[in-house]
């Protein structure tokens, strides 16, 4: 019974630092996005004010060819990668688009 009871005791202390580290990756994702987009609506902004439109379809397309690779390399499903990076771009076209009205 003891080993059973010091098992779980293990099993529960892994959660647990599992669950940090997860912790620990989401703040550092929200505080990326964050950065990111601080950076794509100072391009909004830059392409407002120079008449450019809100979406580069060529850079889009090189941005998600390129994520895709690194998620090969970081063994994530590059699909995912490739919905997520959408996502981003969507939010980022609306945000450019903003800026031109």
């Amino acid at each position: 019974m003891n080993d059973a009871n010091d098992a779980a005791a293990r099993a529960a202390e892994l959660l647990k630092e599992h669950r940090e580290s997860i912790d620990r990756l989401d703040a550092i994702l929200v505080y990326t996005l964050g950065e990111r987009f601080k950076h794509t609506q100072a391009v909004g902004r830059l392409k407002a004010r120079h008449d450019l439109p809100p979406s580069d379809p060529a850079r889009e397309a090189h941005q998600i060819a390129r994520l895709e690779d690194l998620a090969n390399q970081a063994d994530l499903d590059p699909d995912f990668a490739k919905k997520f990076l959408n996502f981003i771009i969507a939010e980022v076209i609306q945000h450019h688009r903003r800026h031109q009205s």
